[in-house]
């Protein structure tokens, strides 16, 4: 409802501004047009129409192409069946999905802006620590196995495999469960 309000204000403004535009081109016009001008521009202005029309059309399967490329990655990301985290330099939480929530037994936005280390057992916190120190100096792909839990939630075994962003500035972290795996 408030983007229909917006796009009604929006298409306002862009007809007043049009109009302006006119009448300071209708004032600097000296004569009257003949017939054959006035003919010329109607002709023009239906040729303009019909390109504009077609390019809204153009826009409007753009723009329905990018929301089902959107719903599909959004689906792809949300319910993976591995936990997907970005981290920033800092290990702070910007983003997660539902799975990598699940891993740590909070809601998911409870968990953004969260140090993801007050989720890796003490025992693994070393190990992490350096694996998160290799993955920002190295800016490539590093693996570890940590222990993930905290206070009555119980410890689990996660396999992590991360990357830095090609800015440098997130890490991308997928996390796995791997309790159920024999050793």
């Amino acid at each position: 409802m408030n983007n229909k309000r917006q796009n009604s204000n929006s298409d306002q403004k862009l007809r007043h501004m049009a109009e302006e535009q006119l009448k300071e081109n209708h004032n600097k016009m000296s004569r009257p047009a003949t017939e054959i001008e006035v003919k010329k521009l109607v002709h023009e202005l239906q040729v303009h129409q019909i390109e504009l029309e077609m390019q809204n059309e153009e826009l409007r399967q753009a723009n329905e192409t990018a929301e089902l490329a959107l719903k599909k990655y959004t689906m792809l990301y949300d319910f993976a069946p591995m936990g997907y985290f970005t981290l920033d330099v800092d290990g702070l939480i910007c983003d997660l999905n539902f799975t990598g929530a699940e891993l740590l037994g909070e809601k998911r936005f409870s968990l953004m802006g969260s140090k993801f280390e007050l989720f890796v057992s003490n025992d693994s916190l070393p190990v992490f620590e350096h694996f998160m120190n290799k993955v920002f100096e190295g800016k490539t792909k590093e693996s570890c196995k940590v222990m993930l839990g905290y206070e009555k939630k119980g410890l689990r075994p996660v396999y992590m495999e991360g990357v830095v962003t090609e800015d440098s500035l997130e890490c991308l972290l997928s996390v796995i469960d791997i309790s159920g795996f024999k050793e």
